[in-house]
């Protein structure tokens, strides 16, 4: 997917500029903002928040514990209650757009396998999503589909895309209740040694976690549980009318991986849903991700057609992929070693999670690291974008593990060009070290309501948080505009963004003195403009070139009033 925006370019670029530009080399890149138009949602500028369906809120006590989901598990190993009741309810009172989100992504919400397994960890229920018994049904431990067209709902009129995620690569484990798919659909005889392009792709990615034949173009028969089930549950002549359909409106094979495309792209037509996460994207060959785009676009045209009082904009369906350890300097190809791979062209993914941004995070100053970024996503990212994350579900290296450096985390995060990815208790220094939890299990855990209600210093991080998250949202120039240094003590630098009559621009000062504070914004403002600094919620008048501001804070985000 291409993007909608113009970046303004510079007549140098970017890696040869000046630290201390000239006036003129300023004024020349930047754009007057243009107030009587409403700032465009761009997903490569977007503030995105990832949370675990299961760990976030819960909104509906009465559907705690289903298919008898009662066996003892490792700490943080079973469903713990949230839903698509409990995240509405947040949605509702304002917490994400307090927080200045405008997408959220879910953990998968299709049904789980009934019965728990013991991967060594102790026994382990499927309350993360990731391990599909049914892609047609939503799990009654998140909620319903009511629930879900209520989230979305909800989500939309507060001007928040809702992106799911998308699992094509394996089912869930085999479990007493849970039974092995035909050998048509799964292999379960050769586990991934991720050491070249085939061993990652045609392998289970751990032992009992049957992988899909992607590769496949042989017609199979649906699973015989799956039939059993839908008969049982009364549906099975529509899911069967329905398949028949989508087969001969593709003229696709009835192969594997179209029954699961079909089935996950229902859920654009049924519910509107914004995007998908798409995941374990190397492990499955990029072809199949070139036919998912294609279905999700026509998925989502068809649910614009069908719902034009629904449609918020003409942003295109989302695709964000995991390629695990893909990083912004690896451009648009990921290298297995034996083979390099464009998962963005062919048309594929808008964007990939990048991996490298937690390092580039702890080794580089604010400059290096946004001079790095925007100098990607101008030149072999151009019309793509980058998924930043400092820490998240499945990355036992997280930036700040500890938690002892939550106001530097969201600095780096929140203003760094590219789309952001909080993850979930990143604004409210939730633990990421859970004492007698296992492996991924610690980054799991519910999240810190009780904390930020009580705690002072938990306060006051998330409303630095929200003041930066609140920010960006208003100004996408932030993360998909031009990046430029102005000073480099004080740290002092702008954003320009134009998209077509849309223009924006920010002033934005780091590590700056707390107090009174005079900085040279000649370069940018004009003597006379009145400028708000939206940090202290303060403002002043250009004078002699120069704003000064008076505040107990280190960090200013000017804008023009």
């Amino acid at each position: 997917m291409k993007k909608t925006l113009t970046l303004i370019t510079f007549c140098i670029m970017l890696a040869n500029c000046k630290n201390n530009p000239t006036k003129e080399e300023i004024k020349a890149n930047v754009v007057e903002p243009t107030s009587s138009i409403e700032a465009p949602f761009v997903w490569e500028g977007a503030n995105l928040y990832f949370l675990l369906t299961d760990r976030f809120n819960n909104g509906d006590t009465s559907n705690d514990i289903n298919f008898d989901r009662t066996k003892e598990t490792a700490k943080l190993r079973g469903f713990e209650g949230g839903d698509l009741k409990g995240i509405t309810q947040k949605i509702k009172e304002g917490y994400f757009t307090d927080l200045g989100i405008n997408a959220i992504w879910m953990t998968p919400i299709v049904e789980q396998i009934h019965g728990g397994t013991d991967e060594g960890t102790g026994v382990t229920y499927g309350f993360h999503g990731y391990w599909a018994k049914d892609w047609t049904n939503i799990d009654p431990n998140y909620g319903t589909e009511e629930d879900l067209h209520e989230l979305v709902k909800e989500a939309h009129a507060k001007g928040i895309r809702i992106v799911l995620d998308a699992v094509i690569n394996h089912t869930g484990p085999v479990t007493e209740k849970d039974p092995v798919w035909p050998k048509e659909w799964v292999r379960t005889d050769k586990q991934c040694s991720y050491d070249n392009y085939e061993n990652t792709i045609s392998c289970t990615l751990v032992a009992n976690l049957p992988d899909i034949r992607t590769e496949s173009n042989d017609n199979v028969e649906l699973p015989p549980q799956l039939v059993e089930k839908w008969k049982t549950e009364g549906r099975y002549e529509q899911e069967v009318k329905e398949l028949d359909e989508f087969f001969e409106r593709t003229g696709h094979p009835r192969a594997p991986r179209f029954y699961i495309i079909k089935w996950l792209t229902d859920y654009i037509t049924e519910f509107g849903v914004d995007g998908y996460r798409v995941d374990t994207v190397k492990h499955t060959e990029e072809f199949v991700w070139q036919e998912f785009k294609k279905e999700c676009d026509y998925a989502f045209a068809e649910f614009k057609k069908n719902n034009p009082e629904k449609v918020m904009d003409d942003n295109n369906f989302y695709l964000v992929g995991e390629v695990y350890n893909y990083g912004i300097s690896g451009g648009q190809f990921f290298d297995f070693g034996d083979k390099k791979v464009n998962y963005f062209d062919p048309p594929s993914f808008q964007s990939l999670i990048n991996f490298e941004f937690k390092w580039n995070a702890k080794e580089m100053d604010y400059e290096d690291m946004f001079k790095k970024y925007y100098k990607h996503l101008s030149t072999d990212l151009k019309d793509y974008g980058t998924l930043n994350y400092l820490s998240s579900h499945d990355d036992g290296s997280p930036f700040d593990a500890s938690r002892e450096k939550p106001f530097e985390t969201a600095n780096k995060l929140l203003l760094s060009p590219g789309t952001s990815q909080v993850y979930y208790g990143d604004e409210s220094a939730r633990s990421l070290a859970i004492e007698g939890a296992e492996g991924d299990a610690t980054l799991r855990s519910f999240m810190n309501w009780n904390e930020i209600e009580n705690d002072r210093k938990i306060k006051e991080v998330l409303a630095h948080w929200q003041k930066l998250g609140q920010f960006r949202a208003k100004h996408p120039a932030i993360g998909a505009g031009v990046h430029q240094m102005i000073s480099n003590k004080p740290y002092v630098f702008y954003r320009s963004l134009q998209n077509g009559d849309y223009k924006d621009f920010v002033v934005i000062g780091l590590e700056l003195k707390k107090g009174k504070k005079t900085l040279d914004v000649s370069k940018v403002f004009e003597n006379g403009d009145v400028i708000n600094d939206a940090y202290s919620m303060s403002s002043a008048e250009v004078k002699d070139g120069t704003i000064t501001i008076d505040s107990d804070f280190d960090i200013v985000l000017l804008e023009k009033k």
